[in-house]
């Protein structure tokens, strides 16, 4: 127990006040003891006790101050000791007074604690130091592995029916008359839906346990394939006579509805899969595992559009439409329960790390610093929440790079979309040509995978997307050259214009990859499918406005001028893009501060 004397003038204690100096001088001498005293900065501590008459040690005031004082020992002593003199005897034991405050008396008592050497390898022993390969290994390995594969496998279920799909139905619409009209008016409906909706579903998902919300999902895609499949069959089967009757049909407006559903499912499944759960199986602080299973989605993807595009390709050259409609209707339903059973199975192997925790109030703080709406009535004032979504959107700190993103979303000719299937049907190619086309293009995607790895390395994550912008920018242009040289009447030059729009594919998937991580770090884990969905209804804005010019110009004789206009959209998005990485914030730097490129 440690004692201490009173006086009956004044009790006062002055410890600690020496300089770097001095202190060091102080702890060589003290080593053979084993205290060790360390101040960094400000370091006085005065204790004044005005004393009373009597000898009941009652003081009458106690004023304490420390001020930045932090103290490293492996034992204190607690004996008297003249520190002023740095006395170079001492007595250490493992005792330290602990001193209490209690209605204006000072007391002292003794805990009995772990001697400091004690303690500190204790502590040693608990808190293991990695080798760097050891946290380099750790980085690259998944946080749920077998999680993952599921998950995988339900993706590869899933996008081999949507990719065929999105092959079928522009290609089984174009067959019914020789315009751009019905393709460019269902395409432009489909985007002015999730432009409104996008939002909303974002945030329904975002208050929603995630595995049913994603099986409602699927169930409602799939439904809706399956009636835009019905439809599309039911127009062969009746005879037309222009674009414009086509539009005025009843089977017409179903098709359209149909499709919007199809698609703003399809948006928020590709939403979810992209930046919440395959982060969440991978691990958010694991950044290489989760960079290999970013390339594995797109991989996945982008094969199963070589599948989809070619299969659909070849039956449709050999089998007429309905048959092939028929063929794609039975694979949706077949496809369903295996993505239902896979989706259950990722679950129960991710040990309840997709089980969703509700966002409270408290927690649930948008980026200007507001709460956010209250989930219990978000469904019921929908205009706030899509305010709110395209608030989070603008305020978020990689909103060029996502804007460029968009940007790219006014490309709606040279890509194998919808208007280039149209097209080229219209022109007579043959329909394995087209789907062969589709896969090249898939193709490129794919090794943009591999490709893209090594971009990073040599240009840092951030350079590597502007290369692959530029460089697609560039083929387009000379695409765009060839076809107003006037000679795509030949097949060889239309060839050609086809094989420039494949390479720049290999620029447009390489940055489609870069910008996926990019978003991945810059878009906190809460918001990632209200931000989410939110930028794909601004690119759907984006591609809707190229489909509203398209209804104008819908004669196949306009094709050019939509082809000008979307090689604008590449070059401004390469602009956008490479004018962030010359001026960047200070957060944007703290963002990406791993690349040392930035």
């Amino acid at each position: 127990m440690a004692m201490a004397a009173f006086t009956s003038s004044q009790l006062s204690f002055s410890l600690f006040s020496f300089s770097v100096s001095r202190r060091e001088a102080f702890i060589s001498r003290q080593a053979a003891c084993g205290i060790r005293h360390r101040f960094f900065s400000s370091r006085r501590l005065n204790l004044n006790f005005p004393a009373t008459s009597t000898h009941s040690h009652s003081l009458g005031s106690f004023r304490s101050r420390l001020i930045n004082t932090d103290v490293h020992f492996n034992h204190v002593a607690t004996e008297d000791e003249d520190l002023s003199a740095k006395n170079s005897d001492c007595s250490c034991t493992s005792t330290t007074p602990m001193v209490q405050l209690k209605s204006d008396v000072l007391q002292t008592e003794s805990l009995n604690i772990l001697t400091g050497d004690s303690y500190v390898d204790s502590l040693l022993t608990t808190i293991p130091v990695l080798s760097e390969e050891e946290q380099k290994a750790l980085a690259g390995t998944p946080a749920h592995p077998e999680a993952l594969y599921a998950f995988y496998a339900s993706c590869l279920a899933g996008n081999v029916v949507e990719q065929l799909w999105n092959f079928a139905w522009p290609s089984a619409i174009a067959l019914l008359h020789p315009s751009l009209l019905p393709v460019a008016v269902m395409g432009f409906f489909t985007k002015l839906v999730i432009i409104i909706g996008g939002p909303l579903v974002g945030k329904l998902m975002d208050h929603s346990p995630r595995v049913p919300s994603y099986i409602i999902l699927n169930v409602v895609q799939a439904s809706a394939q399956l009636l835009s499949a019905a439809m599309i069959i039911h127009a062969h089967t009746v005879s037309s006579t222009s674009a414009s009757s086509i539009l005025l049909r009843p089977w017409f407006s179903v098709l359209v509805l149909a499709g919007a559903i199809e698609r703003l499912s399809g948006v928020a499944l590709g939403v979810a899969m992209e930046r919440d759960w395959v982060v969440l199986l991978a691990g958010i602080n694991r950044p290489i595992a989760l960079a290999q299973a970013n390339a594995v989605l797109s991989r996945i993807d982008l094969l199963c559009e070589i599948a989809g595009a070619s299969l659909f390709g070849i039956l449709l050259s050999k089998y007429d439409p309905v048959t092939c409609l028929k063929f794609a209707a039975g694979l949706m339903m077949w496809s369903l329960p295996v993505m239902i059973a896979l989706t259950w199975l990722t679950n129960k192997l991710s040990t309840g790390v997709l089980d969703r925790a509700k966002c409270s109030q408290s927690c649930c703080i948008s980026s200007d610093g507001g709460p956010l709406p209250d989930s219990d009535n978000f469904v019921n004032t929908g205009l706030e929440a899509i305010k709110h979504g395209w608030r989070e959107y603008i305020l978020q700190p990689v909103l060029p790079a996502s804007l460029a993103y968009v940007l790219l979303y006014f490309n709606v000719v040279l890509t194998p979309g919808s208007l280039m299937t149209a097209f080229l049907t219209q022109r007579g190619l043959n329909p394995s040509i087209i789907g062969g086309f589709s896969g090249l293009c898939a193709f490129m995607g794919v090794a943009a995978t591999f490709i893209s790895a090594t971009l990073v390395k040599r240009f840092g994550i951030l350079k590597a997307g502007a290369v692959g912008l530029i460089f697609q920018a560039s083929l387009l242009t000379i695409a765009v050259a060839v076809y107003h040289s006037g000679s795509l009447a030949h097949r060889s030059p239309l060839l050609v214009f086809l094989c420039l729009i494949v390479l720049s594919r290999l620029g447009h998937m390489s940055y489609d990859i870069v910008v996926a991580q990019i978003l991945q770090t810059g878009i906190p884990s809460s918001k990632a499918n209200l931000i989410g969905t939110t930028e794909i209804s601004v690119a759907s804005l984006a591609e809707s406005l190229m489909l509203g010019v398209a209804i104008i110009a819908n004669d196949v004789s306009h094709f050019g001028f939509l082809a000008m206009l979307s090689l604008l959209s590449v070059v401004g998005a390469a602009w956008i893009f490479c004018r962030w990485l010359l001026n960047p914030t200070e957060e944007q730097r703290s963002l990406f501060s791993f690349d040392q490129q930035f």
